[in-house]
This record gives structure tokens, C-alpha cells and sequence, in this order.
């Protein structure tokens, strides 16, 4: 485990690291570049989340590091077999997925005007 967090803190540590990759290597987690290419932003967003749902009061900073390592495989995890069309993290996402539901015309609908 890197020991930057001695001085800062992990959290702290995350926060000021420059890019998905360096969260990655700091958090020594295995990636597919190819994975993070693709979804890097949308991978983030969920970390972001997941980092906002935890709790790490009375944790120590070797657990806090292990917590964000989990909550970070985790996220990647969710676009390993999925997509971020699919996993829909970013509003823009959701709101389309409306405007598709309020699009769609059932055939039942069409019958029961026709009458």
C-alpha cells in the first residue's frame, strides 16, 4: 500500500490525483485500459457515489484505503460487463430513457382510439 495517505490522508490522496489511471495505480487495482477508455467518466461518477454512501469514521487509514479499493472495483465492475448507456450514471442518460417511455405508443392504445 502506498503511504502518501501518512501525510495527507487517502481520501485527501484520491482527491488530488489528475486522472482515472493514477486513481487506479494509487488504489493498486488492475484495470483494462480498454474498460477505462470507454466508460472513464461514467466509472468515476459511480466511484464518486459509492465514496459519498460509505462510512469511514473510526477507520483507520490502512481501512479507509481498502474501502476505497473495494468501492473503486467495485464501480469498474459495473462497467466490465455493462454499458453506461445501460448503467445510466449521468442525467442525461436518464432523461432520454423518458423521453423514450413517453414516445412509445402501445398497440392497446392505438385499438382503443381506432374505436
Amino acid at each position: 500500500m502506498p503511504k502518501d495517505f501518512e501525510e495527507t490522508g487517502v481520501l485527501d490522496h484520491i482527491n488530488k490525483l489528475s486522472s482515472a489511471e493514477d486513481i487506479f495505480t494509487y488504489l493498486l487495482l488492475p484495470h483494462d485500459a480498454q474498460v477505462v477508455n470507454v466508460s472513464r467518466l461514467h466509472i468515476m461518477k459511480r466511484f464518486g457515489a459509492y465514496l459519498r454512501e460509505a462510512s469511514f469514521g473510526g477507520l483507520v487509514e490502512e481501512e479507509v484505503f481498502l474501502k476505497c479499493r473495494q468501492l473503486l472495483k467495485r464501480a469498474y465492475g459495473d462497467f466490465v460487463d455493462s454499458t453506461p448507456m445501460a448503467e445510466k450514471v449521468f442525467k442525461v442518460f436518464r432523461d432520454e430513457e423518458e423521453k423514450r417511455k413517453n414516445r412509445f405508443v402501445g398497440l392497446d392504445a392505438l385499438k382503443a382510439s381506432l374505436q
